[in-house]
């Protein structure tokens, strides 16, 4: 286990690292401030690792099933914009289905993956909205990209994220969400009230795992 003196919140930069969880393979800490719970460092997997798990997903473009779970997210973020809106589909994965879904609805999306899409030119434009979904669990320092992510979006566009969330420990501990060694991030409602009032974001969760974040 790791000495919890040497732990860093990857959301919030606080010290204050309590003792969440441990399974077999990991073990789990949550920061006092920002209710984040994350997997320390020493537990991650290499780059390599990582890679090669997300290579032996099957996200297929013709998918049925696949369209429909992220329709959780499309309809109610296409339900709110104007027609040919512009937007990035940041970690957009092999299989960028949810940016076809919304050209099909005549918006323009541009794509970003550190694996599969590394274009960082197009992460210096502005977007009238900005989806990242199953993404945010896999990022060790989630400030940084949320600082990104934010300052990309117009006055009063939406960043949509789909992501499950963290309820109490009894319930985490039979959670399969954290089985997936590339999870290393975990959010909770009140985490997501922290990164609001910390970016300035008007906040709403759509369901069990939509969470819309709006610029002012």
């Amino acid at each position: 286990m790791q000495n919890p003196q040497t732990l860093q919140c990857g959301l919030c930069e606080s010290e204050s690292l309590e003792h969440y969880h441990r399974d077999k393979f990991r073990d789990y800490w949550q920061c006092q401030h920002c209710k984040l719970v994350s997997v320390a460092p020493c537990d991650r997997l290499s780059p390599q690792e990582e890679k090669a798990i997300y290579d032996s997903h099957e996200n297929d473009l013709h998918d049925m099933g696949y369209r429909r779970f992220l329709s959780r997210v499309f309809e109610p973020i296409n339900a709110r914009l104007p027609n040919h809106q512009q937007g990035l589909d940041f970690g957009c994965g092999p299989g960028p289905l949810l940016a076809k879904m919304f050209q099909e609805a005549g918006h323009s999306v541009a794509l970003y993956d550190l694996y599969y899409a590394n274009t960082p030119m197009v992460l210096n434009a502005q977007y009238d909205f900005i989806t990242c979904t199953e993404v945010i669990e896999h990022i060790a320092r989630p400030k940084a990209v949320f600082e990104q992510l934010v300052a990309m979006l117009k006055p009063q566009a939406p960043l949509a994220m789909m992501t499950k969330l963290v309820i109490d420990p009894t319930r985490f501990a039979s959670w399969h969400y954290k089985n997936d060694q590339t999870h290393i991030s975990f959010f909770s409602r009140e985490t997501f009230e922290y990164v609001a009032k910390q970016f300035g974001t008007k906040l709403e969760f759509i369901g069990n795992d939509v969470i819309i974040l709006s610029k002012q």
